[in-house]
């Protein structure tokens, strides 16, 4: 058995543990990732990228039919080979030399197979060929596995082999029925993306449609679903599936529905991927979420052991767990350099934005953009809040952007600091304008200096100026 040391030892080399390394090293220590399967991970080949190169080109399309002169221009549907072909491209067609020649010219060192902590700062890796080498942590060893597709516990589901996020990502192909179970984000975003690349689409939302968004957005893309001829089913929860010999899947639901489909895709929720990490060894319980503190140690775990990214579970979002990666590596290095820690509110090794400015984007139609807090979480969090609303389609710039433009925003106001805490947009294209609401949410701009923040005429992003006149001054 071969036993080699580094400085920092990362568990999963998807856009998390790359960010934690890279940090790693450009601090001056050695950092070696452990990867069991593609390096770049889920966010590469089966999720950020590929999914949004399936949403463009019908996005794309669908902007050029509301726009009289370029609606005449085009004369025909999508081509659904270019667009899978587009997206196979994203995904590097499922191979990771591109990645792993990153990990190289970085001073990465990369130990492929599966990563398990035998002990303290103690890394077993077994690869593919059965052999084990040891890499011992000198500072710290870090988890960035991730999380994978929850699948529920449905009679006859298992068996019935459904597709997961993953399947859908990367379908060879596009079933000619296909029937989703869940309403959050992967399931309105495929929803929108098979619709239009020519599947029957039947959605079963048990909880609605995008349930964690302001009401408004579920509304708007529920309205959009159904015009674009997807069955989207409220309240409809799946209580047995089946797949017969013929390869038809059967759903009932708990009202008696059945639904029949080439495939079905489950998307309600996701699990950590703990089970094979030899947490058990250090005190840990396998499969379990990581409870961190504020510089991200894992609770229980002792001072050597992080969790950055979807392990972690405060917040599902590759750009968050990059973030979060870029906090634990400048906080390993300045622990094993006796530097100060910053772990105070917005320091440089916290991630403050975790708990009040997280941005999201969902690439429906309509896109719908976030960031902060929506009204009830706000008041659920004890704020003295006001809500302020405005028509985005009465916007100058929306008009002109497309005929026909629907869309909505909110600002949410602390009345008490008067500065907001959060915003979302609803409408074609706004995933772009999203930014500055971060920024303000970030800097806790006060309201009366954003009236010093002049939007520029004619563009959708006049919408700031609508708002604060709707509030007040």
């Amino acid at each position: 058995m071969t036993t080699i040391a580094y400085d920092v030892v990362v568990i999963g080399a998807g856009p998390v543990g790359e960010n934690v390394a890279d940090r790693v090293v450009r601090g001056g220590l050695t950092a070696a990732i452990v990867e069991r399967e593609l390096v770049g991970g889920e966010c590469s080949y089966w999720a950020c990228m590929p999914t949004k190169a399936l949403l463009r080109s019908a996005s794309a399309l669908r902007a050029a039919r509301q726009l009289p002169g370029a609606r005449e221009a085009v004369t025909g549907d999508l081509d659904v080979a270019a667009v899978l072909g587009r997206r196979d491209s994203f995904a590097s067609h499922w191979q990771d030399e591109g990645q792993v020649s990153w990990l190289e010219s970085a001073g990465i060192a990369l130990r492929r197979g599966q990563g398990r902590i035998s002990s303290a700062r103690i890394v077993e890796v077994t690869g593919v060929d059965g052999v084990t080498t040891t890499l011992t942590a000198r500072h710290a060893v870090v988890l960035a596995t991730g999380s994978s597709a929850l699948l529920p516990d449905i009679p006859g589901l298992r068996e019935a082999v459904p597709w997961s996020s993953r399947e859908a990502a990367s379908a060879s192909s596009v079933p000619r029925r296909l029937a989703i179970i869940g309403g959050g984000v992967v399931a309105a975003e495929m929803a929108t993306a098979f619709a239009a690349l020519g599947s029957s689409v039947t959605v079963l939302a048990r909880d609605g449609v995008l349930p964690s968004a302001e009401p408004f957005a579920g509304e708007l893309v529920t309205d959009s679903l159904r015009e674009a001829g997807v069955s989207v089913r409220l309240g409809a929860e799946a209580v047995a599936v089946n797949r017969d010999d013929s390869g038809t899947v059967h759903i009932r639901t708990g009202s008696g529905e059945r639904v029949e489909a080439d495939e079905v895709l489950v998307a309600v929720g996701r699990t950590p991927n703990t089970q094979d990490i030899g947490l058990d060894r250090v005190g840990l319980v396998p499969g379990a979420w990581l409870a961190v503190d504020g510089t991200l140690r894992v609770v229980g775990g002792g001072e050597w052991l992080y969790a950055a990214g979807d392990v972690n579970r405060r917040v599902l979002l590759t750009h968050q767990g990059k973030y979060q990666a870029r906090a634990v590596g400048d906080v390993i290095v300045a622990r094993a350099k006796g530097e100060k820690v910053e772990d105070g509110g917005w320091g440089r090794h916290v991630a403050t934005a975790d708990e009040r400015a997280v941005p999201q984007v969902i690439f429906t139609d309509p896109e719908i953009a976030s960031v902060g807090l929506t009204a009830a979480a706000a008041e659920a969090a004890g704020l003295r809040i006001r809500v302020v609303d405005y028509d985005l389609g009465a916007v100058a710039g929306a008009s002109l952007h497309a005929d026909g433009y629907k869309g909505h925003a909110r600002m949410v106001v602390d009345e008490d600091r008067k500065v907001i805490v959060g915003f979302t947009l609803a409408g074609p294209d706004v995933a772009e304008l999203i930014h500055a609401a971060t920024i303000a949410i970030v800097g806790e701009v006060p309201l009366d200096r954003l009236w010093h923040a002049v939007p520029a005429y004619p563009t959708v992003s006049e919408v700031w100026l609508r708002l604060l006149e709707t509030y007040g001054r």
